[in-house]
């Protein structure tokens, strides 16, 4: 190699002018650590110029387009550094040039790529003679920043096994310079230490403990504590936190003033359990620094303890004895037992506490009522709730406009408006806006609808940003079946279908139909229901959207329907609450975690019990403290009092009790775990009613009829008739029958329950909703709601940056075989986390450890089945698709309805057409056969692309946990 080369790589990281550490934070940029310390800007021109006298060096005839060549390389590695480093950052000369030898190698350069590593080793082998005789100054600065790095590493990898301090120093040591903060020196060690989690799950860990570490100073900088090392140190912390915290104007003043709330806050802080702290993985706190804790001018003031505590505080404001209440719903959260929603995380305590999840509303047909509405969502969207909204009160389009005797232009145009709400109000910038659009089956606007998120057509018709949902009565699915005819309508033609359910619904539908065949009712559409319930599944597949949701079981299910009409969930499917023009819906959300309770095998009844009452009282608390951005929400709140209870981990339960997801046993533990949820709910909530007295609109419910979530399964069945009943039992899945009745299941007495809800009443209208949980599972480090394991190994992107997700339950087993090494990591990454092609796996891990995609979705309904007897409201329920087909996905969604499931939520596939972006095709036109050799109902886009996963994976997504 030339001279020429040699020059041009050392002086790829050269500055025009030296840069100071701290001018470099500031320029946020890619900034390279030279080797002798100092610090130089980041010149990708320079990287080309090196790499053509590299190619020339080796190649002098080459081509002339060499330089073109060598530009497109260099492009390549700044971009990939630029995705690594978003908001800039510091790069190691020697990952540069780790890279140059890739990129070489990439354009099949192999013979120029031989010759730079060659000439790189020739070149170490030179510098490390002559760093043995150095003796400087700069020398003794970096042994100082290694000893540093080694004081932090051997306190982030104590007690942790098959964790090695030395692996990481050595990866970490080369991002050393001059003038190194302890901080910088973290982000070192966490960048060194990211990578080996893939090989051993501990090293999330020992992450989380270098990010703990370099918190506990930049809490102790901005609230001017000195000594962090100091025993004392969380307690000073705590109440520091909070003093300044009040001062600053983040948190209400009732926290630390005693003539307004009694706190003790000496007995606060000497109930903190710092040593809690090590129950965070990596993600977990990561999570939690970047987008939970308190700041000040960009500085942290909370650590994980005081952030539980202040949220306890905050939810104990109104409590006769606040400083007990609080210590025992700190202890609740800090040990991952339970924890609340998102929006209770942000703002509990805090001067505007809306700590509500999801807010469900209806639209009226009048144009000052439908803005009123989008005041309303940007309202509540500002301040981190999650919305639904029902349109189906709205004209349709060609519907007569009686104030201008003109035509309306439908609801499209209004969902447009809603779409970008949304985005401009993106919930105090803590997360994204969010909003999902229901609309019932028979509105004439529904084939508009359901394009709404196709990437083709009027761009003024589209709303890439908004979720939308159908609405779907049973009178449609019944069509569906029996291969009948549907009526489209307009709204304004047939006002009262709106709030009508059940046999009544039908008896009116069938009414208007005839109106239409008279000649009545001109404005109107009929289609086949075949044909629109294609459509429906073939717009879910391409585009998401809208998913699948039932109108009469959310209704018939109702403890409420003697007040009112469930019009619509909220934007995450898992909400049934009544609304009204005088009533907008709000739902106060917390989750289980199931795993937590798992103890000796078994799910431990007691310890869930006391988790359950804590949690119950805790969510009833918010309805009082919470601040309502509108009144209409405040009426319906203090008049109703609804909470959802949910649960999460239930993959990582099943795991511990040994059973696959895919099995009777599981759904056996879906419904058994379930019923004793409830029991327990229903238990704390009739107990708090004799404390605190029943929610207002109590009499007239079902609870004052003794009718409890499972005995209104008989109304359903009832409204549908015994040809629908969903108690028929014909499941049969990989080959067997499914054997656990809908009826007959239930493992507790409720007959002493049902008397005391009757004497006692209810302090809750709905107690139970399971939720997707997609942040918070995060936090506490378990598997999401009722998910299954999406892989086993996968790097999951969010805004704070790429992590390496690996199956720890799964690492424990294989190491219990002996055959956990680099070999199945690597095999894990060429089929994408999945154990089936591994020859040396054991046929029972494989079972177990089976990935969502390797799961017939219909195992997750009938376990959705079993738990919905159960829950008041109803649940986030996602289904998998591997190999698509029309027919298959008919089959699944037909299931969930006959199961007598009240919704579902995204659907996820593999290799499908792009989401959002092909255009649609006409599906139901094919005809095509199936594997089998039977003609498939519809067919389905050929796979050509990677898993389509919904944003819920992302902690920055619309879901309301």
């Amino acid at each position: 190699m030339t001279s020429t080369v040699t020059s041009e790589i050392s002086q790829n990281s050269a500055p025009e002018f030296p840069l100071e550490p701290a001018q470099a934070a500031q320029k946020n940029q890619l900034i390279i650590i030279k080797r002798d310390g100092d610090l130089a800007t980041y010149q990708e021109h320079k990287i080309t110029t090196a790499i053509c006298n590299a190619i020339l060096a080796n190649e002098p005839s080459a081509p002339s387009h060499v330089k073109q060549t060598a530009s497109v390389i260099a492009e390549k590695i700044t971009k990939r550094f630029k995705s690594i480093y978003p908001s800039g950052g510091k790069v190691n000369i020697e990952d540069v040039q780790d890279q140059v030898e890739l990129g070489l190698m990439r354009e099949s350069m192999h013979k120029v790529a031989r010759s730079y590593v060659l000439y790189r080793e020739h070149r170490a082998q030179q510098r490390k003679k002559h760093s043995l005789a150095q003796a400087d100054g700069q020398a003794q600065s970096i042994d100082q920043s290694l000893a540093a790095m080694f004081k932090r590493m051997t306190n982030a990898c104590f007690g942790l096994a098959d964790v090695n301090a030395d692996i990481v120093l050595e990866a970490a040591k080369k991002n050393l310079y001059k003038g190194i903060t302890s901080q910088e020196i973290d982000t070192a060690l966490i960048m060194a230490v990211r990578p080996l989690i893939e090989d051993e799950p501990n090293y999330s860990f020992v992450a989380a403990r270098i990010l703990l570490a370099s918190l506990k100073q930049e809490v102790g900088d901005a609230l001017t504590l000195p000594k962090i090392d100091d025993q004392n140190f969380y307690q000073d912390a705590f109440t520091a936190s909070l003093k300044q915290g009040c001062e600053w104007g983040l948190l209400d003043s009732v926290l630390i003033d005693k003539s307004t709330v009694d706190f003790e806050l000496s007995v606060l802080a000497q109930a903190l359990k710092p040593e809690r702290d090590l129950k965070f993985n990596y993600l977990g706190i990561q999570t939690l620094y970047d987008r939970y804790f308190l700041h000040w001018k960009k500085q942290r003031i909370e650590l994980p303890q005081v952030f539980f505590m202040r949220v306890a505080m905050g939810l104990s404001v109104k409590e006769p004895k606040p400083t007990e209440r609080a210590i025992e719903y700190y202890n609740l959260l800090s040990s991952f037992d339970f924890m609340s929603s998102t929006p209770t995380l942000f703002n509990s305590g805090t001067r505007r506490p809306q700590l509500s999840s999801c807010y469900l509303t209806t639209v009226p047909d009048d144009l000052g009522g439908i803005y009123d509405a989008l005041k309303d969502n940007a309202l509540l969207s500002k301040w981190a709730g999650g919305l639904g909204n029902d349109w189906t009160n709205v004209r349709s389009l060609g519907s007569r406009i009686n104030g201008t005797n003109g035509e309306s232009q439908g609801i499209v145009p209004f969902l447009k408006v809603t779409n970008d709400t949304a985005v401009a109000v993106n919930q105090g910038g803590k997360r994204k806006g969010a909003v999902c659009a229901y609309l019932e089956t028979w509105h004439l606007d529904l084939e508009d609808f359901l394009d709404l998120r196709k990437n083709t057509g009027d761009e003024r018709r589209r709303t890439h940003d908004m979720n939308s949902a159908n609405w779907i009565p049973d009178l449609f699915m019944k069509r569906v079946f029996e291969q009948g005819t549907w009526t489209l309508f307009s709204p304004s033609d047939v006002p009262d279908l709106h709030d009508l359910t059940g046999q009544a619904f039908e008896a009116r539908y069938v009414e208007y139909e005839e109106k239409v065949r008279s000649g009545e009712i001109t404005l109107s559409k009929q289609i086949p229901a075949q044909e629109l319930w294609r459509k429906m599944l073939s717009m879910l597949f391409e585009t998401g959207h809208p998913w699948i949701t039932f109108k009469d079981p959310c209704n018939v299910r109702s403890p409420q329907q003697h007040v009112g009409v469930v019009h619509s969930s909220n934007l995450c499917t898992e909400i049934t609450l009544n609304t009204n023009p005088d009533e907008i819906a709000v739902c106060n959300l917390g989750s289980i975690n199931l795993l937590n309770h798992i103890h000796d095998g078994e799910l431990d009844a007691q310890h869930l019990q006391r988790t359950v009452k804590t949690a119950v009282r805790m969510l009833d608390n918010v309805i009082d403290i919470n601040y309502y951005a509108c009144p209409q929400a405040e009426n319906s709140n203090l008049k109703h009092r609804p909470i959802g209870l949910g649960l999460m981990g239930f993959q990582d339960a099943l795991y511990q009790l040994k059973l696959s997801y895919a099995s009777e046993e599981a759904v056996y533990f879906a419904d058994s775990s379930m019923e004793l949820i409830s029991y327990f709910a229903i238990q704390a909530s009739t107990d708090l009613a004799a404390e605190r007295g029943a929610y207002p609109s109590y009499d007239g419910s079902l609870w004052a009829q003794g009718v409890l979530p499972f005995d209104s399964q008989r109304l359903l069945e009832e409204q549908r008739g015994k040809q629908y009943s969903i108690f028929n039992y014909e499941q049969t899945l990989d080959g067997r029958p499914i054997n656990i009745d809908l009826a007959n299941s239930e493992i507790l007495d409720w007959s002493d329950l049902r008397k005391k809800v009757i004497e006692q009443g209810m302090r809750n209208s709905n107690v139970m909703a399971i939720a997707p949980t997609a942040t918070i599972s995060n936090i506490v480090g378990v598997s999401q709601s009722i998910e299954p394991n999406y892989q086993n190994l996968y790097v999951k992107s969010n805004l704070s940056g790429e992590f390496t997700v690996v199956n720890s339950n799964l690492v424990k087993a294989l190491k219990a075989e002996g055959i956990w090494d680099a070999a199945m990591v690597n095999d894990l990454k060429i089929y994408n986390g999945s154990l089936q092609a591994i020859d040396r796996v054991p046929a029972d891990i494989k079972v177990l450890f089976a990935q969502a995609f390797e799961i017939d979705s219909h195992w997750l309904i009938e376990a959705a089945a079993r738990r919905q007897k159960w829950i008041d409201q109803a649940q986030s329920l996602n289904l998998y698709i591997e190999k698509p087909s029309g027919k298959h996905l008919d089959s699944l969604y037909k299931t969930a309805w006959s199961r007598g499931l009240k919704t579902t939520y995204y659907l996820r596939s593999l290799g499908a057409t792009q989401m959002e972006t092909n255009a649609a095709s006409e599906l139901s036109q094919r005809g095509v056969e199936d594997e089998h050799g039977e003609p498939d109902e519809f067919d389905l886009p050929q796979a050509n692309e990677g898993p389509k996963i919904c944003s819920i994976l992302e902690p920055d997504c619309e879901a309301c946990q």
